[in-house]
């Protein structure tokens, strides 16, 4: 006769559950046990704190629209839910497909035997948790883009006013007298660090000052030669990834350059790594960054489908008409495959083959000005 020996694996019902002891709801200690187990599961396997504490989230709100426990829930739960995501919540199908994703993980945990939880639900309350996720209940990932299909990237034109108009709230408030032309300057040029080296509205957000490097290869550009993405966009459980993104549009570059030496300072904040730093000494966030691109852009009546993404979409789709190397496209944003670039390019306007790049001639020469017209106000 053999005895079955328990696993003393992270996350193992034996090792979160206090045995001995009556608890007056044994249903919610149940529940908080094989959270904990999951987040010493997924310790356990290397996983950050930002990737584990958003599961436990989606966990905990899935627990509250179903107001079951995980051994009571249905695949038909995840019918509802979805539904509700889509029709209510009006999620996108990647979110969504995400979301499900995560709930498929914590159930695979619950009902792997290796685990134990299926024993203790069974011991416990006379029934045990099953699979919720399958493929007749989940969203497919089945292509490469999955993004609104209105949504496009600025036309040149599109871009030179946006840029123009970011420009002129720093004259507009040094004319007026009043505070935010220091930050509408970080802004204007925050806008420029987008499109100049192709960034996400994150990896923006997330600069210091010392991610900028110089480059061999470009020695006209000083210091800011390269740029050191450290918050690249991540794969589900992975840590982010890091890119080195080449300078190759100069007036991007004497932007930032005055930016950092001749305005940052006044901020105060020299201690601070960030490259975007508010007046109160804070690092600028993603959300303040969207804010103000709406703002700007519904200020200009320009079309609601840009998205600070679409800033992005642009550089891409800029430098693909002006000739430059997809291959070598695909690497400065740090796309995996060539087919994500491809879908960033608009083929609307690709018979602008080797049109100039207007925008690099109006912005030349124009943050020096409105950098001297603030230091003089």
């Amino acid at each position: 006769m053999g005895l079955q020996r328990r696993a003393d694996l992270a996350g193992a019902a034996h090792l979160e559950l206090v045995s001995g002891v009556v608890q007056l709801r044994p249903q919610d200690a149940m529940v908080e046990a094989m959270l904990r187990g999951r987040r010493a599961q997924q310790a356990a396997r290397g996983l950050r704190e930002d990737t584990v504490t958003p599961r436990e989230r989606l966990v905990r709100r899935f627990l509250e629209y179903t107001n079951e426990y995980p051994w009571a829930w249905t695949p038909g739960h995840v019918d509802e839910w979805s539904l509700w995501l889509t029709s209510e919540k009006h999620l996108a199908p990647s979110t969504i497909r995400s979301y499900q994703g995560g709930l498929r993980l914590f159930s695979e945990f619950l009902i792997d035997g290796r685990y134990g939880w299926t024993v203790a639900c069974e011991d416990a309350f006379g029934t045990h948790p099953v699979a919720i996720c399958h493929e007749w209940n989940t969203i497919a990932h089945l292509n490469d883009y999955e993004g609104r299909p209105e949504a496009r990237p600025f036309t040149r034109e599109e871009i030179q006013r946006f840029l123009d108009y970011a420009d002129d709230q720093v004259e507009r408030a040094v004319r007026a007298k009043r505070k935010g032309a220091l930050a509408a300057y970080r802004d204007a040029t925050l806008f420029k660090v987008i499109y100049g080296w192709g960034l996400r509205r994150t990896e923006t957000s997330k600069l210091d000052v010392v991610d900028f490097g110089r480059n061999p290869k470009a020695p006209q550009f000083g210091r800011y030669g390269t740029l050191n993405v450290r918050y690249g966009k991540a794969k589900k459980g992975q840590p982010p990834r890091r890119r080195n993104v080449l300078s190759v549009m100069d007036w991007a570059v004497e932007a930032v350059a005055d930016y950092v030496e001749n305005v940052r300072p006044r901020f105060g904040c020299e201690d601070h790594p960030a490259l975007w730093v508010t007046e109160r000494g804070g690092r600028v966030k993603p959300a303040e960054i969207n804010a103000r691109f709406v703002a700007y852009r519904d200020a200009l009546k320009l079309p609601k489908e840009l998205t600070v993404h679409s800033v992005r979409h642009a550089y891409v789709t800029h430098l693909t008409e002006d000739g430059v190397d997809r291959r070598f496209l695909q690497q400065q944003v740090g796309h995996e495959n060539d087919s994500s670039t491809a879908i960033y390019t608009n083929s609307q306007e690709l018979h602008q083959m080797g049109a100039k790049l207007q925008v690099a001639r109006s912005r030349r020469g124009s943050t020096s000005v409105r950098r001297d017209v603030m230091l003089t106000a």
